[in-house]
């Protein structure tokens, strides 16, 4: 995260910028509790803080969903939700007052919703960088699958869009066709063109032209690293078959 960003986030007027329950978080870390409303009390809502502190704000409650924070949890958090030395004291009271909010995490999911309506992408970076948070200790639990499918339906993603995300972060039976939105087997033309028309719309540098904040670059990254290594098992696979088959 930008010193930037973390300079909207403590400023005295940024709570009732963004509004809602999102809005109450950041003013709460800015050291002005608001009261929870929707929409926003002048000009549009700064669209890199609402990402920033939704993307917390979820990972904070997905921590409290098992009641356990693991070491390899917390690295991840730190690589997705990226701070300098001077910054970290405020990224971790802005998690704890999270984890503490009386707000449910639907809230905080519905007003993300809201505010991305029009860029679905977005919602699927914050599903993303949970994803990773979620999987840092080599496996998804119980709680934290059961809340990560929660927080995709109240994004408007169905089970098949879910299990497209899961599969770029755990293994899934078919999960390099998953990751490139394919049916199981699809033909190598499609495979390719389903490859290029991926890298164009998730490259890290289509996410820094846009203005995103740095959160959603890193995930944009690791997203295309997850396209990438999908697109290079089906083809590994493919030659595989051909080689076997070879008199």
């Amino acid at each position: 995260m930008s010193s930037g960003i973390w300079g909207k986030i403590g400023g005295a007027g940024i709570g009732l910028a963004i509004g809602g329950p999102l809005g109450g978080l950041a003013g709460g870390l800015a050291g002005h509790y608001l009261v929870d409303r929707e929409g926003a009390l002048f000009g549009p809502m700064p669209r890199d803080v609402v990402f920033t502190t939704g993307l917390v704000a979820l990972a904070a409650k997905m921590a409290k969903s098992d009641g356990v924070v693991t070491p390899s949890e917390v690295e991840a958090f730190g690589k997705v939700v990226q701070v300098g030395e001077a910054e970290r004291a405020r990224v971790t009271r802005l998690f704890d007052l999270a984890k503490r909010t009386t707000n449910g995490y639907e809230a905080y999911a519905r007003q993300l919703a809201n505010a991305f309506h029009d860029e679905p992408s977005l919602l699927e970076d914050v599903l993303d960088g949970l994803f990773h948070i979620a999987t840092a200790d080599g496996a998804i639990h119980q709680a934290e699958e059961a809340y990560l499918r929660a927080v995709a339906e109240i994004f408007g993603f169905d089970d098949a869009a879910f299990r497209r995300i899961a599969a770029r972060h755990v293994r899934l039976a078919d999960d390099p066709y998953l990751v490139l939105g394919l049916e199981h087997g699809a033909d190598p033309a499609a495979v390719k063109a389903r490859h290029r028309q991926l890298v164009a719309e998730n490259h890290p540098d289509r996410a820094i032209a846009r203005g995103l904040p740095p959160e959603a670059v890193a995930i944009a990254t690791k997203r295309l690293a997850a396209i990438n290594a999908a697109h290079d098992r089906i083809l590994a696979d493919g030659a595989a078959a051909v080689e076997g088959g070879s008199p």
